[in-house]
């Protein structure tokens, strides 16, 4: 009998998955468990469109992430730091103020645990901090640190 898993059976399969089982073990187990349901024509089509829709959402999602990192290949964001007299910056510049600074002088929203950065910024100068927006898609971010005066 070929079944519909509603859940997660040890053993037999993953959410979702169509999968063939003894008519046994469907009538006196999965089915009065609620853990599968028979496979029919309309769990088939309804399992299918579900997926058609998670598909076209990935795709969507890649390609927001791809125009975002297009977007950000123009961007320079700037951050005023305070510095001591050697020229150094007190503390250092996190992901969280680059994210903050992004959202405030761009309008672009990401998440500061998505930037990373290869060493603290503790100077002044020009950096390019790598943005991980998507699976394989990353972008950088232009950033400028200068003095508050």
């Amino acid at each position: 009998m070929k079944v519909v898993l509603l859940c997660d059976v040890k053993g037999q399969g993953k959410k979702g998955e169509v999968i063939s089982v003894s008519d046994g073990y469907a009538r006196n187990f999965l089915l009065p468990k609620n853990l599968a349901v028979p496979a029919d024509n309309k769990i088939l089509n309804e399992l299918k469109g579900k997926e058609e829709a998670r598909l076209r959402q990935i795709e969507l999602d890649k390609q927001a992430a791809r125009d975002t990192a297009q977007k950000l290949q123009s961007i320079v964001v700037r951050i005023r730091a305070q510095a001591g007299a050697d020229g150094k910056i007190y503390g250092s510049v996190t992901t969280k103020e680059i994210a903050e600074q992004l959202a405030a002088q761009h309008g672009i929203e990401i998440d500061r645990r998505k930037i990373t950065l290869s060493e603290p910024i503790k100077a002044f100068g020009t950096y390019t901090p790598e943005v991980k927006l998507y699976s394989e898609i990353t972008g950088k971010i232009h950033v400028v640190v200068s003095d508050e005066k």
